[in-house]
């Protein structure tokens, strides 16, 4: 029955408050903006206009518009009596009204996505007038770190119409948030036949928002280092914040418009026996398989692996142009590269006269060495370790035995110092004997019983023969005898008894010449039978011994530090020599000791 007054009394307040509204002023924010989770405080500020009538009673409430239809809801009542959180919406619980004198203060706990509504404050001064207001809560949730793909497989320039380039998603955001694409920093927009960006909004059921873009372009050559980014722009409290994705490439795939074609390995120069290889690279992408082929036979395909031609052991007939050009193209096709590879080459040496030569001693000759080369060489001319001369030619002249020999030619390529050969020509000089040392005639003096070694030397060619002539001796013999191609040595051992006169005697086919050896015998040479050095050695040590001894003596008797006895000794020793002395002196001249008689002999 208590519910009668009541709504009779609610009643009344409306009709009283639409016949006095606009005499209460009231002050609410249009927009409130949150964090999903925090706690928002709606102020709603209240004033009468004529302060004189200012009401004894004063009802405040709180609505907030249902979800769907838009009707109001009451959540919130109050008056100078009681303060009534109104049960059963959605809350209750969560809400605290707190209220002053020009102020009413509404907190929601905990806010949630279904809190973006709008909320109304009412203030009912019944006489003095009634009011209300509204504020529209806004709840904000940042998204998660948006993801971009691109796409994986390449995109060929020549397909028509637009391709996938990337796509990018961003989820669980609230409110929606919006995506923009860059190409190389430079914002995309649709544009026909160039661009275009398909959204798609996704409502999740916890009431987020999850946006996916993709971007779809006419991909064109010089995309292929171009760089994609997604942009994400979402709003927070009382700003408009924005992330973005790293950046992705793509693959462009194009046709191949140029080739090129270059000698990879060895560097430098090629010369004959090197292995080449030709690497052909075209412009496109992917990169073309290539095929090689020479200019003079291009109908000719050669083996290569890949873009790699490789010559093994190369020879001057490999030399001419090679070209490349990508595999399917024709040979008549303008997409082709081309280079001439040359290969260096230096012939074996070609020496004249060939192998050996015979000279007459006294003659001239000229040796040549020539090498066939496709680039400059230079000739250098040996004699053992000696060089002896540098050209082509080589002129010997006057010759001796002396020129006889090998003589070899070195040919070497200066821009390519691996480049070399050689050749070489055995040089024999032919003639009469020659002694060598040139004296012709050797004077000696020996000592009787001495045996004396004589030798001598022949140059020629033929290589000539040496007999001994010996006069003088009997004991003699020919120790060593050695034969070369162009010399001849002889060595004879003779035992000296007289003067000696030997003649070697060297002769070949072309004539002879013949050295003299005199050897004067000398008696008066002390000649020392073997082994008498150590004898001579052994007196020379005694006699310094003796020499040393004597001065040791010497000079004690000088320092006077001979012992007494000795004195005494030498003393009586000279007193003796002085009477034999005096009595010496009365004997005759030519009589002497020994020849004078005893008594007994008288």
């Amino acid at each position: 029955m208590a519910f009668l007054p009541r709504a009779f009394l609610l009643l009344f307040h409306i009709l009283l408050v639409r016949s006095v509204l606009g005499k209460v002023k009231l002050s609410m924010v249009d927009n409130l903006e949150v964090y999903l989770g925090d706690s928002a405080t709606i102020p709603c500020h209240y004033s009468f206009t004529d302060v004189e009538k200012e009401p004894s009673l004063l009802m405040i409430q709180w609505f907030v518009k249902a979800a769907g239809n838009g009707t109001r809801l009451r959540i919130y009542y109050a008056d100078s009596s009681q303060q009534v959180i109104d049960n059963r919406t959605d809350y209750t619980g969560r809400i605290d009204v707190t209220t002053d004198r020009k102020e009413s203060r509404l907190t929601i706990r905990k806010v949630q996505l279904s809190d973006e509504r709008e909320f109304f404050c009412q203030v009912n001064g019944l006489a003095a007038g009634s009011n209300e207001s509204r504020t529209n809560l806004r709840v904000f949730r940042p998204p998660e770190s948006p993801v971009i793909e691109g796409v994986l497989t390449g995109i060929s320039v020549t397909k028509k119409g637009l391709s996938k380039v990337a796509s990018c998603e961003v989820r669980n955001g609230f409110p929606k948030p919006n995506i923009i694409w860059y190409r190389n920093e430079e914002a995309l927009t649709p544009v026909p036949d160039k661009a275009n960006i398909l959204i798609l909004v996704t409502r999740e059921s916890s009431g987020f928002y999850s946006v996916q873009s993709t971007l779809e372009y006419k991909v064109e050559r010089e995309d292929e280092n171009s760089l994609f980014v997604c942009e994400v722009s979402f709003a927070v409290p009382g700003a408009i914040r924005t992330t973005s994705t790293h950046a992705v490439n793509i693959t462009v795939h194009y046709p191949t418009t140029t080739m090129k074609l270059w000698k990879e390995s060895p560097r430098g120069l090629v010369k004959e026996g090197d292995t080449v290889e030709l690497r052909c690279q075209g412009d496109g992408n992917p990169p073309p398989h290539v095929i090689f082929n020479r200019a003079q036979e291009p109908e000719k395909v050669l083996n290569s692996s890949g873009n790699v031609l490789t010559l093994s052991s190369v020879s001057r007939k490999d030399s001419g142009a090679y070209q490349c050009r990508p595999s399917g193209a024709d040979e008549s096709s303008k997409v082709k590269a081309e280079m001439n590879l040359t290969v260096h080459y230096l012939d074996p040496a070609v020496v004249v006269p060939k192998d050996s030569e015979m000279m007459i001693r006294g003659d001239k000759l000229t040796a040549t060495c020539n090498a066939l080369s496709s680039l400059q060489t230079i000739t250098v001319w040996y004699k053992g370790q000696n060089k002896v001369g540098q050209g082509h030619s080589l002129e010997l002249t006057d010759a001796s035995y002396q020129t006889s020999g090998e003589y070899k030619c070195e040919v070497t390529v200066p821009s390519l110092p691996t480049l070399r050969t050689s050749g070489s020509v055995h040089i024999i000089v032919q003639g009469s004997p020659q002694m060598e040392g040139g004296v012709q005639e050797v004077q000696l003096e020996e000592a009787v019983g001495r045996t004396v070694n004589l030798s001598c030397k022949a140059l020629g060619h033929p290589p000539p023969s040496i007999s001994w002539s010996i006069a003088g001796s009997q004991s003699w013999k020919e120790i060593v005898n050695r034969a070369h191609e162009d010399s001849v040595y002889s060595l004879v051992s003779i035992e000296v008894t007289s003067d000696i006169s030997a003649t070697c005697n060297a002769s070949n086919d072309m004539g002879a010449e013949a050295k003299f050896f005199h050897i004067k015998a000398n008696p008066t040479i002390i000649k020392f039978p073997e082994g008498s050095g150590i004898i001579i050695v052994v007196i020379i040590l005694c006699l310094l011994l003796l020499a040393f001894l004597g001065s040791v003596l010497y000079f004690l008797h000088k320092k006077r530090q001979l012992p007494c006895k000795l004195t005494k000794e030498k003393s009586a020793t000279d007193d003796n020599e002085k009477k034999a002395n005096a009595k010496n002196e009365g004997t005759p001249l030519n009589i002497t000791n020994s020849e004078k008689k005893g008594p007994n002999e008288q």
